[in-house]
C-alpha cells in the first residue's frame, strides 16, 4: 500500500484526529482507522462491515452502480464469452491470463489431481443418505487435511501453490460423490480425457451399465456456470476463508469453512430459493397473480431471483448465463418440465412489466443459473455444493492473497457492548 497523501478529519470532544485516505485504482477512497483505537480511544460501528474494506486486495472488482465486475482487470463477459473456467483459474491464481504453454501445463496439473485418496471414500459412506450434499461436503472437505499432510504446511510456497491445485482439482469429484452417494448409485472415477465441466457431468451422470456422452452445449453452459461464480470480492463466504486463513488454519480447513458459510440461505443457495418459488407458482396460468403479489408492498412474497443486492442496475453475469439458459432449453426443451415453463414465462412477464424495469429488478445469474440445473436433471440440493465447486479459485486466490500480504493480523472484529455492567455474583441458595 503506497503513502496516503490525504487525511480526513475527525472531532470528538473538541479534539482532532487525522486519519490517512488511501485511494485504489477503482472504487471509492478508504479512510484508514487503523490507529483511532490507540489515539482517540473509541471504535467504529459498522454492522454486516458493509462500509469497512477488511482488506486490500488485486483480485476482483465490482462496481454496483455500473454493473461491472472484473478479475484481475477483464471483464466477467468477456472472460465467459472468450475464455473458459480453468484459464479464469490460472487468471486468478497468478495474475496473469496464462501462455497457451502456460495454459496446457496448468490444465494438465488440474487433471492430474482430480482423484481424491481412496480412504476418503468411507468417510461418505459414514453419512445419512439423506443428508445434503452440503453437509457431506462441509466434512470431506475439513477432512481432507488428513490425507493431504504433504500440503500442509501453509509457510512452503510450494506446498501452499499444490494445496491450491488440489482443492480446484477434487472439489467437483467431491460434489459428485456426495450426489451419487444421495442417490444411491456408485462413485463415478474422473476421467483424464474430459475437460474440466465435462468430467463433473460425467462423474454427476454417468453410470457402469452403459456409456454416457457429455452434450457440449451442456458442458459449455456448466463451464459458464463455475466461471460465472469463481470469484465476487469480499462476500461473506469468502470473508470467512480469509478470517480462518488469519489464524494460520490450513488451507482445507479454511476451505471447509467457506462451504459452511456458502450454505445459507441468504448467500449461495439464492438460486435454490429461485427454484423453489418456481415450483410453489406452479403454472404459467398462476403467474399474473405471483406478479401482483411482488407488487404489493403490503405481501411478504418477493420473486426470487430478480434483482441484486450489490448490482444495482442489473447482473453483468446475467446477460452470457440467460445466453446458456436459452441453449440449453433449445436442447432439452420445456415441453415436459412445468417449472421450466413458468420460469420462461415469468422472465418474459417481468421483462415486459414497466414496473420491474424502473426498480431494475432483472433476472440475475441466479435465475438462469437455477434453470439451466433444473433443465441438466440435477436436484435443487445440488445447486449450492456446484456453487461451492465455481468459487473453490476464488476463495483459494483470497486465502493465498492473505497469506502473503505482509500486513495481514489474525481477525479480531470489535463490538458495541451493550449488555450488564460489572454485577456482584450471589451464591445459588441466595437467588
Amino acid at each position: 500500500m503506497t503513502e496516503s497523501t490525504k487525511t480526513a478529519t475527525l472531532t470528538i470532544d473538541g479534539q482532532t484526529y487525522e486519519l490517512p485516505v488511501h485511494s485504489p485504482t477503482l472504487g471509492p477512497d478508504v479512510i484508514d482507522i487503523r490507529k483511532l483505537y490507540a489515539q482517540a480511544g473509541v471504535f467504529t460501528y459498522d454492522p454486516g462491515f458493509t462500509s469497512t474494506a477488511s482488506c486490500d486486495s488485486t483480485i476482483t472488482y465490482i462496481d454496483g452502480d455500473k454493473g461491472e465486475l472484473l478479475h484481475r482487470g477483464y471483464t466477467i463477459d468477456e472472460l465467459a464469452g472468450k475464455s473458459h473456467y480453468l484459464e479464469v483459474c490460472y487468471l486468478l491464481l497468478y495474475g496473469t491470463l496464462p501462455t497457451a504453454a502456460e495454459l496446457e501445463n496448468f490444465e494438465g496439473t488440474i487433471t492430474r489431481h482430480t482423484m481424491i485418496h481412496e480412504q476418503m471414500h468411507n468417510f461418505f459412506r459414514g453419512f445419512r443418505r439423506d443428508a445434503h450434499p452440503m453437509a457431506t461436503m462441509v466434512g470431506v472437505v475439513g477432512a481432507m487435511s488428513a490425507f493431504y499432510q504433504d500440503s500442509s504446511d501453509i509457510a512452503d510456497p510450494r506446498q501452499r501453490e499444490i494445496a491450491s491445485h488440489r482443492m480446484i482439482a477434487k472439489m467437483p469429484t467431491i460434489a459428485a460423490m456426495a450426489y451419487k452417494y444421495s442417490i444411491g448409485q456408485p462413485f463415478v472415477y474422473p476421467r483424464n480425457d474430459l475437460d474440466y465441466a465435462s468430467n463433473f457431468l460425467h462423474m454427476c451422470f454417468s453410470v457402469p451399465a452403459e456409456e454416457y456422452v457429455v452434450d457440449p452445449i451442456l458442458a459449455r453452459a456448466m463451464d459458464r456456470i463455475f466461471t460465472l461464480h469463481a470469484d465476487h470480492e469480499q462476500n461473506a463466504s469468502t470473508s470467512t476463508v480469509r478470517l480462518a486463513s488469519s489464524s494460520g488454519a490450513n488451507p482445507f480447513a479454511c476451505i471447509a469453512a467457506g462451504i459452511a458459510c456458502l450454505w445459507g440461505p441468504s448467500h449461495g443457495g439464492a438460486n435454490q430459493a429461485c427454484l423453489e418459488m418456481l415450483k410453489e407458482i406452479g403454472t404459467p396460468d398462476r403467474i399474473p397473480e405471483f406478479i401482483a403479489r411482488a407488487k404489493d408492498k403490503e405481501d411478504p412474497f418477493r420473486l426470487m431471483g430478480f434483482g441484486h443486492r450489490v448490482y444495482k442496475n442489473f447482473d453483468p453475469r446475467a446477460t452470457v448465463m440467460k445466453q446458456s439458459a436459452d441453449e440449453v432449453l433449445d436442447l432439452l426443451g420445456v415441453e415436459n418440465n412445468p417449472i421450466l415453463q413458468v420460469a420462461k414465462e415469468l422472465e418474459a412477464a417481468a421483462l415486459a412489466d414497466p414496473y420491474f424495469a424502473d426498480k431494475k429488478l432483472f433476472p440475475n445469474v441466479d435465475f438462469y443459473s437455477g434453470i439451466i440445473l433444473e433443465a441438466m436433471g440435477l436436484p435443487t440440493s445440488m445447486f449450492t455444493p456446484i456453487f461451492a465447486v465455481s468459487r473453490t479459485v476464488g476463495w483459494i486466490s483470497q486465502w493465498k492473497e492473505q497469506f502473503e500480504d505482509p500486513q495481514q493480523k489474525i481477525g479480531r472484529p470489535r463490538q458495541l457492548y451493550l449488555g450488564e455492567t460489572e454485577r456482584e455474583y450471589v451464591d445459588v441458595e441466595n437467588r
